[in-house]
């Protein structure tokens, strides 16, 4: 006896819309990548690139400070270049070309479109990386600016600008001609950095460069940059990637869209007055420090906003973090994104910033927030877009998992070795009956520390460059199937 199952028009005719509608997005969503697979893939390349050689810099440097005999008979790897060279290697090498490779995606995933013109945009980024090498090679040279942030010579700094100006134009179009629907968070934040960049870098060059100041003006416009640099570009793109991450791993929506647009606002109308709070103390109007400051405990706003936004949505899946490698890596950089905040809030407070400033304690806050914050939401991003532009899964959770645990053990051990030895260091320089010797000696071992940890960070570096080129030679898992931290190992 057989038994059958009518199922009315209506219900039918439903279902298969709906199926067909899965599939139509299926298919856009392979179109989108196939459209953006060069261009990202090379942004992504070149800054891995970068980020290793910048890790190498980075320990020279580091070592440099409890061993400055190091490297000591060549003059382009003298402390002064070779730090430099680190910041501007990890700053525009590889933070900007990860931040862009992941905006280019998710803002052609967002406006359900294809990159059009993927040509012109591989184009930007060899002058980009062009731009990069040009002004590096300077900066050892001895050619530097020699304002932080902004040391690339003035022959650099054109072609990183034409470079971004190709980018950013797309990202503009891009976002205007999208496809009707709902527009996500996400792409508010990632339109806003890509607006405020060519804006924060042109301005500054010009006024810095083009029509030099004079006096301490030099030092309000370099904080006023240096700050918005890390607030209005690399903030907004790092919190998009996980406004998108997060949801889309664990299979829900943001927990608030009224919480989202609070906190992309308050972030607009407050962090770019923030900069100045570094200057307390300093030859300026009073008036510019207090506002700095009182703009400084506002950021509250956002930053809370944000972290109560990340949490609530992640609340009951906080599990998921033991499977994916996005997941933890992402809600990782979130949570010291959070951190990292508050700490920059209490250093608006006047007395403590009488303590912590001019030493070692801000090194280690500006780490915690391009690294710990930012770079740690780039590998997760990462880790989810380039199997999609590949067309294989990451070959080794084994991998995955020693680059998470070095990134973070790294991090960790850094700034905290930082910031204890900061504050000493801060104790000590107030107190006029120890001696500079004394105070010198006295950071030796938090700095042979942060040597340590960089060892730990570039360790991390070479892991992931490696199982990224594997990904490139598309020697990946087959099979359609993600690797998490539970997968078992490939046996070749």
């Amino acid at each position: 006896m057989s038994a059958t199952v009518e199922i009315p028009g209506g219900i039918a005719a439903n279902r298969a819309s709906s199926g067909l509608q899965v599939e139509g997005e299926v298919v856009q969503r392979v179109v989108v990548d196939r459209s953006c697979r060069l261009p990202v893939l090379f942004f992504f390349a070149a800054g891995l690139a970068w980020l290793l050689l910048g890790s190498l810099f980075g320990f020279i440097a580091s070592f440099k400070m409890h061993h400055p005999e190091f490297l000591a008979d060549w003059s382009w790897l003298t402390w002064g270049r070779v730090r430099v060279a680190h910041l501007n290697m990890v700053a525009y090498g590889w933070a900007s070309q990860a931040g862009i490779g992941v905006g280019i995606w998710l803002m052609s995933r967002l406006c359900r479109a294809p990159l059009r013109a993927p040509g012109l945009t591989l184009v930007a980024g060899l002058f980009w990386n062009l731009g990069v090498t040009i002004g590096v090679a300077g900066i050892l040279a001895g050619h530097s600016q020699s304002i932080e942030w902004l040391e690339f010579p003035k022959y650099a700094t054109p072609l990183l600008f034409v470079a971004y100006a190709l980018v950013g134009i797309w990202a503009v179009l891009m976002f205007v001609n999208r496809r009707p629907g709902h527009v996500y968070v996400s792409q508010w934040y990632l339109f806003a950095a890509f607006l405020w960049f060519p804006w924060l870098y042109g301005t500054a060059n010009v006024i810095m460069q083009a029509f030099p100041l004079k006096g301490v003006t030099y030092g309000a416009v370099n904080w006023w940059f240096a700050h918005n640099v890390l607030g209005l570009w690399f903030t907004p793109i790092g919190l998009a990637a996980a406004y998108y991450m997060i949801p889309k791993v664990i299979g829900r929506p943001v927990h608030s869209y009224y919480l989202s647009a609070l906190g992309f606002w308050s972030l607009a109308l407050f962090y770019s007055w923030n900069g100045m709070h570094h200057l307390i103390g300093g030859p300026f109007p009073i008036w510019l420090i207090t506002a700095s400051v009182v703009a400084s405990f506002m950021m509250l706003i956002p930053v809370l906003t944000v972290a109560i936004n990340h949490h609530m949505t992640m609340r009951g899946h906080f599990g998921r973090l033991a499977e994916s490698p996005t997941l933890r890596f992402t809600v990782f950089g979130a949570m010291i994104y959070t951190l990292v905040s508050l700490q920059g809030v209490s250093m608006a407070i006047p007395a403590w910033n009488k303590i912590t400033h001019f030493t070692h304690y801000t090194v280690g806050h500006a780490h915690l927030g391009m690294y710990g914050f930012f770079s740690m939401i780039m590998f997760g991003s990462m880790y989810y877009i380039v199997p999609r532009l590949v067309g294989c899964e990451w070959r080794s959770p084994t991998l995955i998992k020693w680059h998470f645990w070095l990134s973070a053990y790294g991090i960790i051990l850094m700034v905290l070795a930082l910031s204890v030895g900061g504050f000493l260091q801060g104790a000590y320089l107030l107190d006029p009956a120890t001696p500079f010797e004394y105070v010198v000696k006295s950071t030796m071992l938090f700095l042979q520390s942060r040597s340590v940890s960089g060892v730990a960070i570039a360790s991390a570096h070479l892991i992931f460059g490696f199982h990224f080129a594997l990904m490139l030679l598309r020697l990946g898992r087959t099979g359609g199937e993600a690797t998490t931290f539970l997968s078992r190992e490939v046996r070749s």
